[in-house]
């Protein structure tokens, strides 16, 4: 077949690519309008006055924003019977969070290093067991944890609930920073033992600098997981010490009367800010992450 007649093919059939390109566009734009919606249906009506959600439509622009519902379900205040105020409770999830994922990131780290690059006699059977935990249901640990927490005298308090977190998420740690690691050669551990470096030098000095695509996943991971986790949080916590989570379950339950549908949906922004400012500033990295890991895994 000639240059011309390929050229006359591909010309031919060109209107078509077009055409089908169009239509594959179209589609992924009516999905992506299909997820959006509910975020604009919050977004819209947590700056609605209540007089205008009732008299309006669900997807109405608001006609008179404004930011008093936002700032009713920020700030600690009751009106009536309800009370609104996710502010105390954010700052719980805030200490609750940083320590959760800092030490489950630390300690998963150190599991991996040792799991790939110090292997002993029954290491595999200790990561089998680890990555089995990563698929126990929350509720099959409720009992336990709650029974341990009561021993170690941490029960309903926020400390308690990083310790939870901490435990449950090295299962998932463990296992990012095991397949990250297993893609380093083993040469340059060698090299660094014979030049006299110890378990933790190789780590700190070696291992840890050449590991943030996996810092950044396991980061990611946590902070999402632990923020957004609602069980352990109603199952552990009481009154004061309680997550956002929790927080906005009972904002929303205490509503009698008139339903402030603008205070619920500013309160649900509210604690959803964090995890997508994570997301939309990180995102890639997240994704360049999991890449990595499983390239080299």
């Amino acid at each position: 077949m000639s240059a011309r007649q390929i050229h006359g093919i591909v010309r031919a059939t060109s209107p078509l690519n077009t055409f089908l390109r169009l239509l594959l566009f179209a589609i992924l734009g009516l999905f992506a309008l299909y997820y959006l919606m509910p975020l604009f249906v919050m977004i819209a009506t947590a700056l609605k006055p209540l007089e205008e959600i009732r008299t309006g439509t669900l997807i109405s622009l608001p006609q008179e924003p404004t930011l008093e519902p936002a700032l009713r379900a920020w700030d600690s205040a009751c009106v009536g019977v309800r009370c609104e105020g996710l502010k105390p409770y954010v700052w719980n999830s805030m200490a609750m969070v940083i320590p959760a994922v800092i030490i489950s990131t630390f300690l998963g780290a150190i599991n991996g290093y040792a799991l790939t690059k110090w292997r002993f006699r029954g290491s595999d059977l200790i990561f089998g067991l680890m990555l089995f935990g990563a698929f126990i249901p929350f509720q099959v640990v409720l009992l336990p944890m709650a029974r341990t927490l009561g021993i170690l005298g941490m029960a309903g308090t926020v400390p308690g609930l990083v310790l939870v977190h901490t435990i449950y998420g090295l299962a998932f740690t463990t296992l990012f920073f095991r397949n990250f690691f297993v893609g380093v050669s083993d040469g340059i551990v060698q090299a660094a033992k014979i030049d006299g470096a110890g378990f933790f030098g190789i780590f700190f000095r070696l291992m840890l600098p050449m590991a943030p695509p996996a810092i950044v996943v396991t980061v990611i991971w946590q902070f999402t997981q632990i923020w957004n986790d609602f069980l352990f949080g109603v199952a552990f916590t009481v009154g004061d010490s309680n997550p956002v989570t929790v927080a906005l379950n009972n904002l929303v339950a205490s509503s009698t009367g008139v339903k402030e549908y603008n205070v619920d949906m500013a309160a649900a922004i509210i604690a959803a800010v964090p995890t997508l400012i994570v997301y939309v500033f990180a995102g890639k990295y997240f994704i360049r992450g999991l890449a990595a890991g499983a390239v080299k895994g």
